[in-house]
């Protein structure tokens, strides 16, 4: 795989400055039961890396110290984790709204048939990956058999209560483009899920995530082998729209791996980019130092692939950050095909 930090490093990318802590993601491991195109953090079935129970123990101290609102659950497949289920019991017991970043297909995988009912009890948000609405698509994306498999998964949350009127069981998809262009504009494309999902499968959900595809692990990878990098960097930039900075998610979240390190967001994670914590000099923090010192203040590491959270209507855990009409016209640009 080839790595990317090393043509993002130089960037005239703004300074930013972390604001309060609102969310905590957390990166349970990088094992998964599948190994995506897309995906950022390169999991697969293959992989060992895993927090454990120490570190999980960690992580609902912090929540309660810092008061934090969210616990943003991801991996990899975090369900995979064998203390993912005590850390959404006890963090839910301390009020914190849970957010469980699920493939769908792990529902279905032996030993995990009651998850889905598991989730509902805990009032569990679920935010699900399903890159397209067309069977051929998925597949090419994530493997055959994953889109029949992930259409099962939303009938069975549904079924549960999931995104149905009054059970306040929230469901929502997330998008990723098939190569090196911007996500089309979010809300016409949500609309455009929810009609083909009800129509031919019955399914509900409740918004729709637009995610712009990052330049780093398999996807950078695979631009750097096809000779598309420096094409997709430069949409990127020409895409750049600086009203976006005042809403990106590494002002208000912290990003923690499966070993406890901090990271300003998933994306520096898997770059290596450690966080810094007001006053720090040197070390990198861990979770630990946030039992003692407040984030907020501490300067954010930045590279050249943060142009892709501002880059046309924006992009962050939680979908767009201005879906704008004005928004289309750099998302039909393109780089040529990944």
């Amino acid at each position: 795989m080839h790595a990317t930090l090393a043509l993002l490093a130089a960037t005239d990318f703004p300074p930013l400055q972390r604001a309060r802590l609102d969310t905590l993601q957390v990166n349970l491991g990088y094992k998964c039961n599948q190994s995506c195109l897309h995906c950022h953090v390169a999991a697969s079935p293959q992989r060992t890396e895993m927090m454990d129970a120490d570190t999980v123990d960690l992580v609902l101290q912090v929540l309660q110290s810092r008061a934090v609102r969210t616990l943003d659950l991801t991996g990899g497949a975090p369900e995979l984790n064998p203390h993912f289920r005590r850390l959404v019991r006890q963090a839910r017991a301390l009020g914190v709204h849970v957010i469980d970043r699920c493939n769908l297909t792990i529902l279905s995988e032996p030993g995990h048939e009651d998850l889905g009912a598991f989730l509902a009890a805990q009032q569990v948000e679920v935010v699900a990956s399903l890159p397209c609405y067309s069977p051929a698509n998925v597949d090419r994306q994530r493997g055959d058999g994953v889109f029949d498999r992930s259409i099962a998964g939303l009938q069975a949350l549904n079924a549960l209560g999931y995104a149905q009127p009054g059970s306040g069981l929230v469901l929502n998809l997330v998008y990723n483009p098939q190569g090196p262009s911007l996500p089309p504009p979010q809300g016409p494309l949500e609309a455009d899920y929810k009609r083909e999902l009800l129509q031919h499968f019955g399914i509900r959900f409740d918004h729709l995530y637009a995610l712009t595809n990052m330049p780093i692990q398999r996807f950078g990878s695979t631009l750097v082998s096809k000779g598309t990098f420096a094409a997709y960097m430069q949409l990127l930039r020409g895409s750049y729209r600086p009203e976006n900075l005042a809403t990106v998610m590494c002002r208000s979240q912290v990003s923690v791996d499966w070993q406890g390190d901090l990271y300003d967001c998933d994306f520096n994670q898997m770059l290596g980019l450690r966080a810094r914590l007001p006053g720090q000099r040197t070390g990198a923090p861990h979770l630990r130092d946030l039992l003692l010192t407040d984030p907020a203040g501490a300067p954010i590491a930045i590279a050249d692939h943060c142009y892709g959270c501002t880059a046309g209507q924006g992009s962050s855990c939680g979908g767009a950050l201005a879906d704008t009409a004005g928004s289309a016209a750099a998302a039909s640009a393109t780089a040529g095909a990944a």
